[in-house]
């Protein structure tokens, strides 16, 4: 599954301290010294083949278990010797903050809203995700750049625009898709609470449009933790035993 390359320290320490084995700037730590052929210019996606480590993407509905399943994946590669980091939306030190309180309240626009969002991605990006790539680990993310595109588009915003928005964002390694009914979503979803405003749409006085689905790995949910976890580990270990790389798609 990920070639030959190995992390080049245990899967515990921190991602800086792996950062710091590679050259870098006098000017500037590690993780802020980025080569020149990873400087995002908006032109076209990030190219990380080069990188010894692999990114992969799970996504899912609101309840769907994606939580559970990246713990479950990170525990697996770990055991398998890999150095795993894991990143989620809304999590970066830059605008996470900002972004909860923006939510607090019921007058965030549309545009701000992708902003923000978009802000935190390129934030985690570049001083998250890419110094892990570069040192060697899976980094494992909880939803991307395509759930940000459908969250504006369903939203009456302009496809186009979103996605000129995103278009530095690397392509992962492999993507994997948790889908479930709506029989089946419902209990967990009522039973932590419900939605809030944001997540049950009533900021979208319109109903929003269908918004076609990126090509990824379906997996289906909704039968038990880890029997819904199955084939992603299943997949996984059989690249990793044939000497593959992830495939993409």
């Amino acid at each position: 599954m990920f070639d030959d390359h190995q992390p080049s320290r245990r899967p515990s320490e921190d991602v800086q301290a792996m950062a710091e084995d590679n050259p870098a700037s006098p000017a500037a730590p590690a993780m802020h010294a980025p080569q020149p052929s990873m400087i995002a210019t908006g032109r076209q996606p990030l190219d990380i083949d080069a990188l010894p480590g692999r990114l992969i993407v799970i996504e899912g509905t609101d309840g769907v278990g994606r939580s559970t399943q990246l713990a479950l994946l990170r525990e697996f590669l770990e055991k398998q010797g890999f150095g795993v980091v894991h990143t989620a939306q809304a999590r970066s030190l830059l605008a996470a903050e900002g972004l909860r309180r923006a939510k607090e309240g019921h007058t965030l626009g549309r545009t701000t809203m992708d902003l923000f969002y978009a802000t935190d991605f390129a934030a985690r990006l570049e001083n998250d995700v890419l110094p892990a790539l570069r040192a060697g680990f899976v980094v494992l993310t909880d939803r991307y750049t395509y759930s940000m595109i459908a969250r504006c588009m369903v939203r009456g915003g302009s496809q186009d625009w979103v996605e000129d928005v995103y278009r530095f964002a690397p392509r992962p390694h492999a993507v994997y898709y948790l889908k479930a009914s709506i029989e089946s979503l419902l209990p967990r979803v009522l039973s932590r609470g419900g939605f809030d405003y944001w997540e049950s749409g009533m900021d979208q006085p319109r109903r929003g449009r269908s918004v076609p689905l990126v090509r990824a790995v379906p997996v289906e949910a909704a039968g038990g933790v880890r029997r819904a976890g199955r084939p992603v580990r299943l997949r996984c270990h059989r690249r990793q035993r044939h000497g593959a790389g992830i495939e993409r798609g």
